[in-house]
């Protein structure tokens, strides 16, 4: 699947252009989503399919979008139930030209692992945001390393071609890897499409396990009822795209559990929405449930307990702790670990005093 999203979805960045869109006169029209339907695309009404592409926007929104002729396939304008086919081209155009983000160089603090004249790794704190997007246009990951990077006359921060790798949530702490040449981005990222690279996770979840070890297994696609969330699906269904994760016990403490997250694919959410489908959240995972107190008493002392845990890491509990990949000049394996982020240890650390209190 090809597509092309122009930084924030502007559907949901400007509801008024839609909410009023049936009288709107539109002499120019500008591109900013386009994505390519796959070989082996079912007929499936356009707007139910870019409910799967885009994020954070409401199918009504879509609805409304189609009947102005905002939502174009193969360079025509369709009504909501056209039936998308496959290798078809679809497209939202807008009367506006979309918003152009630039990466400025920024002097934000990288905790550097290591680095190279092809690649660097970095450590990356939990509250900063990986890539200039809707709502985060500075102050990101990617403008730190413009800033970083800024001697070097190779690198352009604004080049597709080199940079990011993968990625990891904004409340997310730990390891990524970036390219600092083409070569070096289409090596690594042949590594991650091929499932070759190794990448270990540690996460607080409530609730304990029965077993030692598991692997979950489901579909992950944007929740309908929910945008900003994902959902896991049916294997079977046609709904999301697969998402395989092996999970292993580290440490019980009764009402949580550390536990170890390799993953077989990289979906979006894809630890905190597994987890959330076998009953077992994220520590302090708003979006997903897991700030509320899913284990354990009601008595005042342990509600006490529990927000002061919930204060000590003000975010779902999840570390990138490790990162393996072939160095895409020299084909060395290279293995990188990082430490606990503060705030996570500070976590593990109360509940290490926990359990030896009770």
């Amino acid at each position: 699947m090809e597509s092309e999203d122009y930084g924030c979805s502007s559907l949901s960045e400007s509801p008024d252009i839609l909410d009023n869109s049936e009288n709107a006169e539109v002499s120019e029209l500008f591109e900013h989503f386009r994505v390519v339907a796959d070989k082996g695309q079912s007929l499936l009404r356009v707007d139910k399919f870019l409910i799967e592409h885009l994020q954070d926007v409401s199918r009504n929104r879509i609805q409304k979008a189609a009947e102005a002729g905002f939502i174009h396939v193969n360079g025509k304008p369709v009504k909501s139930n056209y039936k998308v086919k496959p290798l078809d081209t679809v497209s939202v155009m807008l009367d506006r030209p979309r918003y152009e983000t630039t990466i400025e160089p920024e002097d934000i603090p990288l905790d550097v692992v290591y680095e190279d004249d092809d690649l660097l790794v970095v450590n990356k704190p939990a509250g900063l945001v990986v890539h200039p997007g809707c709502g985060n246009y500075t102050g990101t990951l990617v403008n730190a390393l413009a800033w970083h990077l800024k001697d070097d006359s190779d690198f352009d921060a604004n080049d597709p071609e080199v940079g990011l790798v993968h990625r990891i949530d904004k409340d997310t702490s730990g390891l990524l890897v970036i390219a600092k040449t083409a070569i070096a981005k289409t090596r690594l990222g042949v590594q991650f499409f091929n499932k070759t690279t190794s990448r270990l996770y540690n996460a607080l979840v409530w609730g304990d396990f029965d077993e030692m070890t598991g692997r979950i297994e489901g579909n992950i696609g944007r929740d309908p009822k929910d945008r900003l969330k994902m959902a896991v699906f049916d294997p079977q269904s046609d709904q999301g795209k697969n998402a395989v994760t092996h999970w292993r016990v580290l440490r019980r403490y009764g009402f949580v559990t550390l536990v170890e997250c390799r993953l077989e694919t990289g979906r979006t959410h894809q630890i905190r929405a597994h987890m959330k489908h076998i009953g077992h959240p994220l520590f302090n995972d708003e979006r997903y449930g897991g700030d509320q107190i899913l284990r354990g008493t009601r008595e005042s002392s342990y509600m006490q307990f529990v927000k002061r845990c919930f204060e000590a890491c003000p975010r779902q509990a999840l570390h990138a702790k490790t990162l393996g990949f072939e160095h895409p000049t020299t084909r060395k394996q290279m293995h990188f670990d990082s430490p606990w982020a503060p705030d996570f240890q500070q976590l593990i650390d109360l509940w290490e005093e926990f359990v030896k209190q009770n």
